[in-house]
């Protein structure tokens, strides 16, 4: 099996504008969703990023910035094992995320060891 990478890419301000009660249910529904390509032994590991960093370009320059409008945003990833690209992107598109407004799934193959 390959390795791909999803990255989760949308705006947190979508995410601040849901109370806790709906960040904590739509917390459960990535929880649920993890863990079925987990039992499927197709889950690698993944983390939520957070908002705050530096971009360091080719010439030295440090921004304290990532380089992205907000709703580019990466905001996590996850590693998964799939067959093909076409099996990794029917698997990206289960992902919670796309409950609310303005989400995004990038899904890459990971270079092979």
């Amino acid at each position: 099996m390959k390795e791909f990478m999803f990255l989760f890419r949308g705006d947190n301000d979508v995410w601040d504008s849901k109370s806790p009660e709906e960040q904590q249910e739509h917390m459960q529904h990535w929880e649920k969703w993890i863990g079925e390509m987990a039992e499927q032994g197709k889950f690698v590991s993944g983390e939520r990023l957070l908002s705050k960093g530096n971009t360091v370009l080719d010439n030295g320059k440090i921004m304290d910035r990532p380089m992205t409008e907000g709703k580019e945003l990466v905001g996590g990833y996850l590693r998964v094992k799939a067959e093909s690209l076409s099996e990794a992107t029917e698997m990206a598109k289960g992902c919670p995320g796309f409950e609310w407004e303005g989400g995004a799934v990038e899904v890459r193959e990971v270079w092979p060891e």
